[in-house]
C-alpha cells in the first residue's frame, strides 16, 4: 500500500499529476481541485490510495488523508468504483458527504454527475453506519450546496456528452474565471467547451 507520495511535480494535467519519486514519474489521479492547487516544478505532498486490478495498479491522490479515507470507503458501496469515488470527491467534500449522507439527502448527492436518484439512495443505505468513522465529518452539520446550480447544469450537460466528470470540472474550473457569479448556463457551456476543445 502506498499512502502518501512526495516529490517534484513533473507534469500537471486536468485531473492527474506526475510526480517524480527517487527518479521514477509516478501518475497520480486526483480531483481536478488538487491537480489545479499544483505547479510544474513545486513539491508536492499527497495522500494516496493504490487500486489494484488485474490488469492495473492505480494511485490516486488526495490533499490529506482524510479525503484518501472518505475515498475509500465510498469503493466499499456497491457499484462505486474509484472513478465514480473520484467523481464525488470532485463535487463533494468529505463533510458534506457525511451531513448529506447523515441526513439523507438525496438531491445534494444527484450533484454528482453520474449519480441518479438510486446510485444517491444505494450511497445513503450503504454508508449510512460508516459514515461517522470519516475524520472530521459531522453528520449534524447543515448541508450547503457547494455546487451553484448553472455549474450543476453544465457539468450535467458535458457528461452527457460524454466528457467524464474529471474534464468537464477541470473545463468548467478554467473557463470559470471570466463568466461571473451567475452566467447564463448556455453561455458557460460554450466557455468549457472551448477550453475543452483547446
Amino acid at each position: 500500500m502506498i499512502a502518501s507520495v512526495t516529490g517534484s511535480a513533473q507534469h500537471v494535467g486536468l485531473d492527474r499529476v506526475v510526480i517524480s519519486v527517487g527518479g521514477v514519474g509516478m501518475l497520480v489521479h486526483t480531483p481536478p481541485a488538487v491537480a489545479a492547487a499544483c505547479r510544474p516544478g513545486s513539491e508536492v505532498t499527497l495522500a494516496t490510495s493504490l487500486v489494484v486490478r488485474e490488469d492495473s495498479l492505480t494511485l490516486y491522490g488526495f490533499d490529506a488523508d482524510g479525503t484518501r479515507d472518505t475515498f475509500e470507503l465510498l469503493m466499499t458501496v456497491s457499484g462505486v468504483g474509484p472513478r465514480v469515488a473520484l467523481a464525488i470527491l470532485s463535487v463533494l467534500t468529505p463533510d458534506t458527504l457525511a451531513a448529506a449522507v447523515g441526513s439523507e439527502d438525496v438531491r445534494t448527492l444527484t450533484k454528482v454527475p453520474g449519480i441518479g436518484k438510486k446510485g444517491a439512495e444505494r450511497l445513503v443505505l450503504e454508508l449510512r453506519d460508516k459514515i461517522g468513522v470519516v475524520p472530521g465529518a459531522v453528520a449534524s452539520a447543515p448541508v450547503e450546496p457547494v455546487v451553484a446550480p448553472w455549474r450543476t447544469q453544465v457539468l450535467e450537460a458535458l457528461v452527457g456528452l460524454g466528457y467524464s466528470a474529471s474534464q468537464a470540472e477541470g473545463a468548467l474550473d478554467r473557463a470559470a474565471a471570466g463568466l461571473g457569479d451567475a452566467p447564463d448556463v448556455s453561455a458557460a457551456l460554450r466557455a468549457a467547451l472551448r477550453e475543452l476543445a483547446g
